[in-house]
């Protein structure tokens, strides 16, 4: 499969440069798919569907409310909001997610840290999506009411055909943060009750998903790590990499994952901003984090197109 990300780009799949910061990809005819970076590893990923106005619209890991729960003043001088701790309760800021979400039909969870399903109870009360993901995601849904048959539980190796999107659940590993000493056995037990502290959303099991949609294959990623095994012959032609430090952490990350999956066409970096901050504020990105990796997709993958997301600024691909 072949793709092409900008009008100009006449010769499809060939080599080209990382995108220039805050410029949109985009094709003015014939787009298939959709896409726009939310922050963290979230995303939007919108398709025609056949015989409808409304596309089909999947959301992964959207983490919109971008809270400093660090519990340390925010490095964005600017950013006045509260300082929260692990131990403290937090909510959904409701008018942010209400001005960029509209509607949803299917939301893809991760892994259950804060910046990963926080915001998914509300998104799936406002938009009636199927949420899919481990059993403490959907214990964490079932707190905040959510109806159960809008909830799927899967463990990875599920791969399950919804019409205009199949989606494949794929078993993985979290980051290896501090110095490769994390590692989290708790889960989310069912019967938690809302609202839940911070420090209660745990990682419960992590996963990676594969969503075929609009003639495309696009691979997720919520972590700086991956189960080798699991991902070998998948042939996604839009992989979304964590792209943060802690994955020089993993032997020959970066060439092995290109490798396994074939070579995608186009690779995007992922969990690789400052989501503590609010959209917009001068330490949002992390321009060299997105750098320096998009050096090693070059060296990995020289014919793989990679593209630098902006928040919430739509990527449009086509296939040709």
């Amino acid at each position: 499969m072949c793709v092409f990300t900008l009008a100009t780009a006449l010769a499809a799949c060939a080599p080209t440069q990382p995108s220039e910061a805050g410029q949109t990809e985009n094709v003015e005819f014939g787009d298939t798919l959709t896409m726009r970076y939310l922050g963290a590893a979230g995303w939007e990923i919108s398709a025609p569907r056949e015989g409808s106005a409304d596309p089909v619209v999947v959301l992964v890991d959207p983490y919109l409310t971008r809270a400093n729960y660090s519990g340390q003043p925010s490095a964005d001088p600017g950013d006045t909001r509260p300082v929260y701790s692990r131990n403290d309760t937090l909510f959904s800021d409701v008018a942010a997610i209400d001005e960029i979400i509209e509607r949803a039909d299917y939301i893809l969870v991760q892994h259950s840290h804060p910046d990963h399903v926080m915001d998914v109870p509300y998104l799936a009360l406002k938009t009636g999506a199927v949420v899919i993901g481990h059993e403490s995601t959907i214990n964490i849904m079932r707190a905040y009411g959510v109806p159960a048959q809008q909830l799927i539980t899967v463990r990875g190796g599920e791969d399950y055909d919804f019409g205009d999107v199949s989606i494949r659940a794929i078993p993985s590993l979290h980051s290896p943060l501090n110095d490769k000493r994390y590692y989290q056995s708790a889960v989310v037990e069912r019967g938690a009750t809302r609202p839940l502290r911070i420090n209660q959303l745990v990682e419960g099991g992590s996963l990676m998903f594969l969503i075929r949609i609009g003639g495309h294959e696009v691979m997720t990623m919520g972590s700086m790590n991956y189960i080798e095994r699991e991902v070998e012959g998948l042939r996604p032609d839009i992989a979304l990499v964590g792209a943060a430090p802690s994955h020089l952490e993993i032997y020959q990350y970066t060439p092995k994952l290109m490798a396994a999956l074939g070579y995608p066409s186009v690779v995007i970096p992922t969990h690789a901003d400052n989501f503590r901050v609010p959209y917009g504020a001068a330490t949002a990105y992390r321009e060299e984090w997105v750098s320096s990796f998009a050096d090693e997709i070059r060296a990995a993958a020289p014919d793989a197109r990679v593209i630098i997301p902006r928040h919430l600024e739509p990527i449009r691909l086509s296939v040709r």
